[in-house]
């Protein structure tokens, strides 16, 4: 049986012109929503940056062996090794340890389907697509839905039965302090747990699945042959938060944590694996900001792009009635829509700086403007002096 398939569909000219225009509606959207979004994220960058830094100028670090009322709904910086009487626990496969939260990861032996497509341009601006799909087996930590698939005979996947999931304790305690779900479930640092045949007791008297049970590379396999994997097959592996040193900044709340509400308008709950100072967690997140803010300003861009392309699409379709001509006018509109997307794009963001921090904005157009006023005054110097040389 060929693990391929292969379509060809047709479009008329009168028809892509006719899905161009509907493009043009979506790309209006996307240019209006690119809009809003990076206005958005110049005010969300300047309150988190202010909330980080009321933040950093008002934190008190504390010691975590004594909980002091007079701290009361301040903030507060406390390091510490966490401690728990409790273990997580994947009670389906009975494996535990001691930690903070036990990770399951679970793949299946699957059939994927790939496409690749390969469009050619007619003459009088029609259009012929071949698309092949082919499939092939491989492992995935998703379900995959066979009945999409365009050849699902002899490609069906089965349901997937068991999943990834994780498993945490419902509390800790670092010090005197209590933690909470929400306090730990930023505590990252997951390392491997490799599955040994000594775990294979409890795992075998926990599991109630049908599936032969053995071991590979660490992780524990359900299926007749780790080395010749079929369909259906799973392969399960773990990762283990441990009990360490952790640091945080938050409200301290009783004997607790909750987020502290800045009046800048952010709330602040700050974890970090291992012994930070407050300064460098404060630092470490307005560097995370920054990143963010950019990437961010850079995807709006690249989506403003997109919208203005897909709004002179047209062009470039009513234009294929000659394939090469239609070509030439697709690489004009491109490079109509890259300057209208930097355009529209820094102006959006020039506009949210003067609405969001209109004095530093202005200190930036001042010392702008001093700067062309020194540049222009030394130049008409410099050719004052050659004429009079001359």
């Amino acid at each position: 049986m060929s693990d391929s398939y292969r379509e060809v569909t047709r479009t008329s000219w009168f028809g892509r012109i006719g899905n161009s225009i509907g493009g043009v509606v979506f790309g209006l959207l996307l240019i209006l929503a690119m809009i809003v979004g990076l206005f958005w994220n110049e005010g969300r960058a300047v309150q988190t940056a202010r909330s980080l830094a009321e933040g950093a100028g008002i934190v008190l670090s504390v010691e975590a062996g004594t909980v002091s009322p007079a701290n009361e709904g301040r903030l507060v910086h406390v390091t510490g090794r966490v401690t728990a009487e409790e273990e997580p626990a994947d009670l389906a496969f009975g494996i535990s340890g001691a930690g903070i939260r036990l990770e399951r990861s679970v793949e299946m032996y699957q059939w994927r389907q790939n496409a690749s497509s390969e469009t050619k341009k007619e003459l009088g601006g029609g259009e012929e697509t071949v698309t092949t799909y082919t499939y092939e087996r491989g492992w995935s930590a998703q379900a995959i839905d066979s009945g999409g698939f365009k050849k699902p005979e002899g490609h069906q996947n089965p349901a997937m039965r068991y999943r990834s999931e994780d498993f945490q304790i419902a509390a800790a305690k670092l010090g005197a302090f209590d933690l909470d779900a929400q306090v730990l479930g930023r505590i990252g640092g997951g390392q491997d747990v490799p599955i040994t045949p000594g775990l294979m007791p409890s795992i075998t008297r926990a599991f109630t699945g049908s599936e032969p049970l053995s071991i590979a590379d660490g992780r524990l396999y359900l299926g007749e042959d780790p080395a010749a994997p079929q369909i259906g097959d799973y392969r399960v592996g773990y990762r283990l938060v441990p009990l360490g040193a952790v640091s945080l900044v938050a409200r301290q709340s009783g004997s607790g944590f909750s987020p502290y509400q800045t009046q800048a308008g952010d709330r602040l709950l700050m974890v970090e694996t291992g012994t930070v100072a407050p300064e460098q967690m404060f630092a470490d997140a307005v560097t995370g900001n920054t990143v963010l803010t950019w990437v961010l300003r850079i995807g709006g861009l690249v989506l403003l792009m997109v919208g203005f392309s897909l709004i002179m699409r047209p062009l470039g379709v009513i234009a294929d009635v000659i394939p090469f001509l239609g070509n030439l006018v697709r690489m004009g509109t491109s490079a109509v829509a890259f300057v209208l997307a930097v355009l529209i794009g820094f102006a959006t963001i020039a506009i949210a700086w003067f609405w969001y921090r209109p004095l530093l904005s202005l200190v930036l157009i001042v010392i702008a403007v001093a700067l062309a006023w020194a540049f222009g005054r030394a130049g008409k110097k410099k050719a004052a002096a050659e004429q009079a040389s001359a």
